[in-house]
């Protein structure tokens, strides 16, 4: 007996230090935690300095959830400062199709593609001081001034709003007015929200952190089982 709870906790320890995650068990639920911070890390590597989020690792990791005859719920903790916008749709599209009760809270920041990552749980959270930086797609690197390339910018522009106003409260109308501001940001088009705003505009659901969404979890896990019986 002992030797298996030690071995249930040497994996524990195995998942939060290679991929950010872990499994926790009690009375009320199976819940699984996966953290994405950082940059969202794509098809290139970034620098040894970065803090990044791994895209080929979460992936995976949301398709376990999904399939787990055990885990009943999936809470994500958001800390963004974007990233890969391919990478961080991926990563939101596959949130957004599980059929769990998912839930997602935002804390510090969600910076660019983290938007679309907190939007994606069935249900989003943020704390008070976290803020929501919104602004235009832009790249790094060479550029083409041709318009295929313009053409190229404004479909996954269309993309990224088209989810995030499918999968939040707010319109799309006052999403690309906090997006194309210019008064706001020094050097740089877009707009930064803080938590009750954030709220109030329809972007995230509820004010609150991880009681909250863990209360949240627990009642649909609960609902759940009840309809299972």
């Amino acid at each position: 007996m002992e030797s298996a709870e030690n071995n249930t906790e040497f994996t524990q320890r195995e998942e939060v230090m290679d991929l950010g995650s872990s499994t926790t068990r009690s009375s009320r639920g199976v819940i699984h935690c996966l953290t994405i911070v950082g940059q969202i890390e794509g098809h290139q590597l970034l620098g040894d300095s970065s803090k990044t989020t791994k895209y080929e690792h979460v992936l995976p990791v949301l398709a376990a959830v999904e399939e787990s005859d055990e885990i009943e719920g999936l809470l994500v903790l958001l800390n963004t400062v974007g990233g890969d916008i391919e990478a961080g749709l991926a990563i939101a599209e596959l949130i957004a199709s599980m059929t769990k009760p998912t839930a997602s809270v935002v804390l510090g920041g969600g910076h660019s593609i983290g938007v679309p990552l907190a939007v994606a749980a069935k249900r989003s959270f943020i704390v008070p001081s976290a803020a929501m930086t919104i602004h235009p797609v832009r790249v790094n690197g060479l550029v083409i001034g041709v318009p295929q390339t313009f053409n190229y910018f404004a479909k996954v522009h269309e993309r990224i709003v088209q989810f995030v106003t499918e999968n939040s409260g707010i319109t799309k109308e006052r999403f690309m007015d906090y997006m194309m501001r210019t008064e706001e940001m020094a050097n740089d088009v877009g707009s930064v929200i803080y938590g009750a705003e954030a709220v109030e505009c329809g972007l995230i659901d509820s004010l609150g952190g991880l009681s909250a969404a863990l209360e949240y979890l627990h009642a649909q896990i609960a609902g759940r089982r009840s309809e299972k019986e």
